[in-house]
């Protein structure tokens, strides 16, 4: 198994095997493509360990079928690996903006943040992936400073991935990773449009 080697080791009364094995916050945003894409790579990982993962999504909507979604059903409907639980928290409020929604997005919002409460507390999974959470933070949906003490007062050994452009910078200070994706090119800047098995 390959163990990089940390640059600095702290001072923090931990054994090597506690501080390896201690429960992570990871963010990843930017305004580079991939986001979703690397935290449902790192589910995969989770559930072949035999973690059970809980998906919650923001901001896609409710009527996507994204290829993600598919495989980590399928696997999770398996005896190879843990259980997964896809949550979808909304319909589309990034793409979807109809007069006289904002405030049912907002109560959706802040519903699905109320029941992932409700799982950390009760150490319902390992890993939870908090798709587009960024957005309902940025728009006053969600309380930050909650989020920061919730996620850091969590119980147990649960990880948790946040992903989502514009993350507030307390999110950022509270992550043990923080990943930016960073755009360099993308079909889009040509006129192309997103397509099956890319975007979806």
């Amino acid at each position: 198994m390959p163990q990089g080697k940390p640059a600095y080791v702290p001072d923090d009364g931990l054994t090597t095997r506690q501080r390896r094995n201690r429960p992570l916050l990871i963010v990843h945003t930017g305004p580079g493509k991939g986001k979703s894409t690397a935290a449902f790579g790192l589910a995969t990982r989770g559930w072949a360990q035999g973690w059970d993962i809980g998906v919650f999504q923001f901001v896609k909507s409710a009527k996507w079928r994204i290829g993600e979604e598919k495989a980590l059903r399928v696997l999770g409907e398996t005896s190879e690996g843990g259980t997964v639980t896809w949550n979808k928290m909304g319909e589309g409020w990034s793409w979807i903006q109809r007069p006289g929604t904002e405030e049912d997005h907002a109560a959706d919002a802040a519903e699905g943040w109320s029941q992932i409460k409700r799982d950390l507390a009760a150490e319902t999974y390992r890993l939870y992936v908090l798709d587009e959470f960024t957005y309902p933070m940025k728009w006053g949906w969600v309380d930050v400073d909650d989020v920061v003490a919730t996620l850091r007062d969590r119980p147990g050994d649960q990880h948790v991935i946040i992903t989502g452009r514009d993350a507030d910078r307390r999110i950022l200070d509270a992550a043990d990773l923080v990943t930016e994706m960073t755009k360099v090119k993308h079909p889009m800047d040509a006129g192309q449009k997103g397509q099956r098995g890319i975007e979806w």
